[in-house]
Parts: structure tokens; C-alpha cells; sequence
């Protein structure tokens, strides 16, 4: 009986993504918005105080960067665009009003592909646009608790983009993937950090639920304060089930502004929701209209980098590469540039060019998505600063497939790679002198492994027995053997091969 309830409700949810923007000036004055260097009110001046008689200035580079975005998503770009005024009083925005966009934003109607559960959706984007920051508070306790705050107008005036999507999602499942695409593409495209923890991205979500297959939209409610994908995915799972039992009880759902209690794992209310109508836009008369050229647009797209989605069917239609590969290899675009150097560099010495790079993708693939990872990962740094560049991966994988080394000993290369790293270390050090300088380098001469063979059969005879009864298991034993008695120098795959012969399989 329980199931059939859960069944009869859905949920609509939309996201509104807030993105600040990789600009080194404000969005309409000269101050840094690096907000987060120098002490508290530093970066400010009359503009973005909104002090009489100030003038703003808009920045080119944040409009180009917000036709950036919309590009990636798939949206129109009108050729007429403007800024208006959202007037509301809050403490953390010093002029009274926040310069936005409203009927006349910089983009419209794209969309963005996310998977679930093996199940491809597509949230529609209503819009892309751009305004301006606030101030940040601090408050003295919990945002429902608190009794006084303090306020830094460092931030007030950074550019902040605006991803308002479509109420095309059902669950917080959904919503957060959603999210997560979204940063990648930003952080993908250049246009910004996504750090959520420093709040240059933030999400608000609009939920409401209704009985299954219904027309009409449910009563909506704003969710505010969610700095990461777990608050998004709790808030949102939290507030579903709230109006759910709401509804099938007959209490009434108040459209109003919630906020997300992170400690109690709760939404709380805040204040009931504005209208637009409420914050009274008009166009902002200090700017004026944006009059996009067609040739900025056309620039702009064809500056655009091969796309997260793009590059991940390419791995896999191209590379055979499975969805799960593509998709770790294209979490981040530096990851997918050094899996794409290391491949080139496969090519360069192999002789046969792009068929060796598609027969050790796949190799080269769980060396990035693992070992490289692991040691960015641990380093807490970037890609960029590894030593272990994608050349020397790539000698690396070749050492091992021609059996000079085995793959535990290409383990043991690739971590004396990444300790020096670790250490600060600036003389580069190459594969083969960490080879060489621990004594690593396999024998494969025939006549000294075979010599080792029979050292290791006549220390196993029980296993070389087991094994010739048919007990395949045992040929591990015996390989073991020659590894002690080589002191790890004999060439595994090698005595494998030399093994079997000697013993008649």
C-alpha cells in the first residue's frame, strides 16, 4: 500500500545556478574581484558601493564569457540584449538594487544532456544571463539562530552568471548530476572555477510535487544556502518528501523562500517567495542596450574546445573505450589533454603510428584513471604540476609491454616519479634511471632463464607435479619460485612460457 502512494506523486524541480565568473576585474567597475585577497571591504570603490553620482561600466570580458556558456549549452543568442534594475534591500547590496537581466537576457532556450541510471534526459535551459554579485554576511550562528551578522562588500559587483533550467527534473538524483555536469562544462570552457566551497558556485532550486500525470504544477518552493552536490541532493530529497506527506495529508504547501540547515538536515523557512513583480525591474538607465553582433557570436563559437560529451563518444566510438573510461578521462579537460598526450607520445615511437595508440588505450587509459589520479589526488595539486608528464607515462607503458619491467615494478617507477615530485625535487628524473638505479630491468635471455627454471623445479617438485596432475593454480607457485630464486629479475611472462614447455603443457 506504501508503494502505491510513493507512486502517485512526482516532483518538479528546476535549478537556478549561480556561476561567478573568471574575469580579473568587477562587473561594472575597475576593482579586483579577487574578493577573497586582502582584508575585509578592501576591494571596493564608489561604483560598486553605490555611492551618488557613480557611473558603471560593463565588462566586455564577462559578456563574452556568458555567450560562452550559452554556446556550450545549446542556446540562441538574440542580436538585442540589456540590464535592468532588481531593486530589493539586504544588507550585503549596498545600492538598494541589483543591476540583472530580466525580459531581455543574453541568451535563451538551450539545453544541457545528463545521464541517470543509464537513462539520458534533457533539461532545458530557459536562460542565460548576467549580473552582478552581492556582498557576502557572516553570521554569528545558524542562519535560523542568528542574532547578529557582519558584512564584507568585497564580493559586491563580481560578475555572477545565471543557468536558470527548465522544471524537467523528478528527483534529487537527477538534479544533482545535473549540477554536476554543469560545473564540468564551466570549469571545462574557462569561464569558471566552480569551487563551491569558496561559493563561486552556488545553486538555488525551485520543487513542488503533484499527483502523477497531473497538468497543473504543484505550489513552488525556493530552496536557498546549498554550497555542494550532497546539500543539493539531501535539500532536495528532504523538501520532496515534506510537500509529499503535505499533500496526501491536505495541509496547504506556502510558497516561500526555504533555506537548507546543513546541521539539523532540514529546510526551514525563511520568508515568503517574491514575485517578479515584487522587486519592481525597470531598465537600468545608467547602461546601455547590448547590441550583440552576429561576427562576436561566430568568434566566440568557434573558440569553443571540443565538448566533455564530445570528446567521451569520441573515446569510446574511436578508441574503444568503455562509457565508464570516457567518462573518468573526460572528468576534467586537463585529465582528457594528458590522456590525449600520452597517446600521442605511444605513437610517436611505436613504429605503426594510430594502430599502436588503439591497441594501448585501454592501457593507457587505467594507468591516467588510476595511478595519475591517485598521485594528483594525494599531491592535493593539478595535473599540471605532476612530473610525471605524459612522455615519460608513456616510456613507462612501453618498458612494461616489451617486459623489461613487470607491472608491479611499473608501479614501483611511476611512485618513485611522483615522490620526487612530492619533494619538490627540480632535476627531472626519466624511467629508464629509475630502472637502472634499482635494478629493476627484467632478464629475458633464454639460456639464464632457463637455468633459473630448473633451480625452481627442483625447490617445487610438489608443484610441478600439481601442475602436470592438471591443477593450473600450481603454475603460480612455480613462477614464484623463479622470482625468489631471479631475486625478481626473470621476465614473468617468459617463464610462464618456458614453464610450460618444460612441463609437457
Amino acid at each position: 500500500m506504501a508503494v502505491e502512494v510513493e507512486l502517485e506523486i512526482e516532483a518538479v524541480i528546476g535549478l537556478e545556478v549561480h556561476a561567478q565568473l573568471l574575469t580579473r576585474s568587477k562587473m561594472f567597475c575597475s576593482c579586483s574581484a579577487a574578493y577573497l585577497a586582502g582584508g575585509p571591504n578592501s576591494h571596493t570603490c564608489p561604483v560598486c558601493l553605490g555611492l551618488p553620482g557613480s557611473l558603471p561600466v560593463i565588462n566586455r570580458r564577462a559578456v563574452e564569457f556568458t555567450i560562452r556558456t550559452a554556446l556550450a549549452l545549446n542556446c540562441a543568442i538574440p542580436e538585442f540584449s540589456k540590464f535592468d534594475r532588481k531593486n530589493y534591500f539586504y544588507p550585503d547590496l549596498p545600492k538598494g538594487y541589483q543591476i540583472s537581466q530580466y525580459d531581455l537576457p543574453l541568451s535563451r532556450q538551450g539545453h544541457l544532456d545528463v545521464e541517470v541510471d543509464g537513462r539520458l534526459r534533457r533539461v532545458g535551459i530557459t536562460r542565460v544571463h548576467l549580473e552582478e554579485d552581492t556582498g557576502k554576511l557572516t553570521h554569528s550562528g545558524a542562519i535560523d539562530t542568528s542574532v547578529s551578522s557582519r558584512v564584507d562588500l568585497n564580493r559586491a559587483g563580481v560578475p555572477l552568471m545565471e543557468i536558470v533550467s527548465e522544471p524537467d527534473m523528478r528527483n534529487a538524483d537527477e538534479a544533482r548530476q545535473y549540477m554536476q555536469r554543469l560545473r564540468q562544462l564551466l570549469v571545462w570552457i574557462g569561464v569558471s572555477d566552480g569551487n563551491l566551497e569558496e561559493g563561486s558556485l552556488r545553486c538555488d532550486a525551485n520543487v513542488s510535487v503533484r499527483r502523477a500525470g497531473a497538468a497543473e504544477l504543484g505550489t513552488k518552493v525556493e530552496i536557498k544556502n546549498m554550497n555542494s552536490f550532497r546539500a543539493v541532493h539531501l535539500a532536495l530529497g528532504y523538501e520532496i518528501e515534506r510537500q509529499r506527506l503535505a499533500l496526501l495529508g491536505g495541509e496547504p504547501i506556502v510558497q516561500e523562500t526555504r533555506g537548507w540547515n546543513e546541521a539539523k538536515g532540514i529546510t526551514v523557512g525563511q520568508r515568503s517567495k517574491e514575485y517578479a513583480h515584487d522587486y519592481r525591474y525597470f531598465p537600468e538607465p545608467d547602461l546601455p542596450p547590448l547590441q550583440v553582433q552576429r561576427e562576436l557570436v561566430d568568434t566566440i563559437r568557434a573558440g569553443l574546445p571540443e565538448l566533455p560529451a564530445a570528446r567521451a563518444a569520441r573515446f569510446r566510438d574511436q578508441l574503444g573505450l568503455s562509457g565508464y573510461d570516457a567518462d573518468q578521462l573526460t572528468a576534467s579537460r586537463d585529465l582528457a589533454d594528458y590522456f590525449e598526450e600520452v597517446l600521442v607520445a605511444l605513437g610517436d615511437g611505436a613504429g605503426d603510428g594510430a594502430a599502436q595508440v588503439s591497441r594501448t588505450a585501454k592501457e593507457a587509459a587505467n594507468w591516467v584513471i588510476g595511478e595519475v589520479n591517485r598521485a594528483v589526488n594525494e599531491a592535493s595539486g593539478s595535473i599540471a604540476e605532476l612530473k610525471v608528464r605524459p612522455r615519460a607515462l608513456a616510456t613507462l607503458i612501453r618498458r612494461k609491454a616489451a617486459g623489461d619491467i613487470s607491472h608491479n615494478q611499473a608501479k614501483e617507477v611511476f611512485e618513485a616519479l611522483a615522490a620526487a615530485d612530492a619533494a619538490g625535487t627540480t632535476e627531472q628524473v626519466t624511467v629508464d634511471e629509475v630502472i637502472e638505479a634499482r635494478g629493476m630491468r627484467q632478464v629475458t635471455d633464454s639460456s639464464q632463464l632457463e637455468a633459473w627454471v630448473e633451480s625452481a623445479l627442483a625447490e617445487e617438485p610438489q608443484a610441478a607435479a600439481d601442475f602436470r596432475a592438471g591443477n593450473e593454480r600450481a603454475i603460480g607457485r612455480l613462477v614464484g619460485a623463479v622470482m625468489r630464486v631471479s631475486g625478481g629479475k626473470a621476465n614473468g611472462p617468459s617463464v610462464n612460457a618456458i614453464l610450460r614447455e618444460k612441463l609437457g603443457r
